[in-house]
């Protein structure tokens, strides 16, 4: 256990692109990777169509160990690899022997049990190079009598889209209660068929005993930027005031731990804040449920986003932690903070977020799930928009069709005082860094609906300007 903790420790932290606020450099956190993945891509959980939906299906039970106590193990394993190079079983064997402790992530504490509501919940596994594979997980009772253990059935996949992937468990759920033999053809149908294009869809066919052949239809989001996300879960536990605390921390990339009983609310509700920094990404350590063998990660210098069990508070905070924001999503509350996170965001664009994130959460009733998703993502996409969507007429093009960044110019550019302090502290941060980066390589902006949101912004300054 302690070697996989080590591991794990080594490989959740994401390789630094420059020298750290902190001191680190980029060699220091160089990793062991986990698997191998393209050096430099930038981190996401978003990805072109065509691909395959999954690497893997797993299946973790519980067994009882020699001192009565129970670990996770895989027992099943769709699909099993072979002819694999040295180098890529290695990977593999870390891969599979890191899964077990994010579907039990709530370590030992599990005896045999006659009812357990099944519940959903995701992790992600960071590679050196930032890429991610997310781990869908649902837990769920084995059909049958007497007392039984709970077991996982986790799909690992590089694609971030929650919703659809919860759609599939709801299947593999569906054929658990008849037989596991049944679950292998549809997996088997799932993997031979392409990974659909937003708002596209794709129908598997699949066969149940006594009911026929079925037509499972999965359908993208048309917003790929929000198919990973459940803004509804963050509102029902979080007032809006306090979202935009949160939103300040993470923009800053300070270190954030998220507490709740639930692992589906943990999960959901850390995707979402993640989701709110939109078009950039959270670029350091991110484990939205941390297993308990893993409580120290607490006490990492550099930032991080996790999630952890409140069972673990107390354990939590003996830790010797630098500055932390640590947020109740029980009780709705922050527990510890560092003091400053009214002041962080410029006064006037946060109350306009604010005034929209209050609107949309009084007539919370009133809209879908993905209406919802929208109208949040809208308020924090037009604050980024106003802060930062001249971004493009400060890059000076050479010949070579590189791109030079001029950042003095950039924070010069924006008029009011607040946001121009606020603009010289969020240059500095990884997350804008990457986004530049990217930005340098190419005039094609990346970013395709954050610029459509820029383009309409502008329009609308014109035509204000002109009436």
């Amino acid at each position: 256990m302690a070697s996989i903790g080590s591991f794990l420790r080594r490989s959740l932290r994401r390789a630094g692109r420059r020298e750290g606020k902190d001191g680190a450099s980029a060699a220091e956190n160089t990793p062991p990777r986990v698997p191998q993945g393209n050096q430099g891509e930038r981190s996401s959980v978003f990805y072109s169509a065509g691909q395959f939906f999954f690497e893997y299906l797993v299946v973790v039970s519980l067994k009882k160990m020699s001192d009565g106590h129970y670990e996770p193990k895989i027992t099943y394993q769709f699909p099993k690899r072979e002819n694999l190079l040295k180098g890529q079983k290695e990977e593999e064997e870390r891969l599979l022997e890191a899964i077990p402790l994010f579907c039990f992530p709530d370590g030992n504490n599990w005896a045999p049990i006659t009812e357990f509501t099944s519940e959903t919940f995701s992790f992600v596994l960071t590679n050196v190079d930032g890429s991610r594979k997310i781990g869908y997980c649902r837990r769920l009772l084995p059909s049958g009598r007497g007392v039984r253990l709970p077991e996982v059935f986790c799909i690992i996949s590089c694609l971030g889209c929650f919703g659809l992937f919860s759609k599939i468990l709801d299947e593999v759920e569906k054929r658990r209660q008849i037989s596991m033999a049944v679950i292998y053809p549809f997996m088997q149908g799932l993997r031979e068929s392409p990974f659909p294009a937003p708002g596209k869809t794709v129908t598997i066919k699949s066969f149940i005993p006594e009911s026929g052949t079925e037509l499972i239809e999965l359908t993208r989001p048309v917003d790929a930027h929000l198919e990973h996300v459940e803004f509804q879960a963050l509102l029902q536990r979080l007032s809006p005031h306090l979202i935009l605390l949160i939103f300040a921390s993470a923009m800053l990339e300070r270190r954030l731990i998220f507490l709740a009983e639930e692992l589906s609310v943990l999960s959901q509700c850390i995707h979402a804040v993640a989701a709110l920094l939109y078009p950039f990404t959270w670029a350091h350590t991110y484990i939205p449920v941390v297993p308990e063998c893993l409580l120290d990660t607490v006490c990492c210098p550099t930032p991080f986003m996790v999630g952890i069990q409140r069972r673990h508070l107390e354990r939590v905070l003996e830790q010797p932690m630098e500055e932390a924001l640590i947020v109740d999503l029980c009780e709705g509350k922050i527990i510890r903070a560092v003091g400053d996170e009214e002041e962080i965001l410029p006064g006037k664009l946060q109350n306009e977020m604010l005034l929209s994130l209050n609107r949309h959460n009084s007539n919370n009733n009133e809209h879908t799930s993905e209406q919802l998703n929208a109208l949040v993502s809208e308020a924090f996409v037009h604050f980024f928009v106003r802060l930062v969507g001249h971004y493009g007429s400060h890059i000076k093009w050479g010949r070579s069709g590189s791109g030079s960044f001029q950042e003095r110019a950039f924070c010069k550019a924006i008029a009011s005082k607040s946001c121009r302090r606020f603009l010289k502290k969020f240059v500095k941060t990884n997350m804008f860094s990457l986004f530049i980066e990217e930005a340098e390589k190419s005039r094609i902006p990346q970013e395709a609906y954050f610029q459509q949101k820029i383009i309409e912004y502008h329009e609308q300054k014109k035509h204000r300007r002109d009436s």
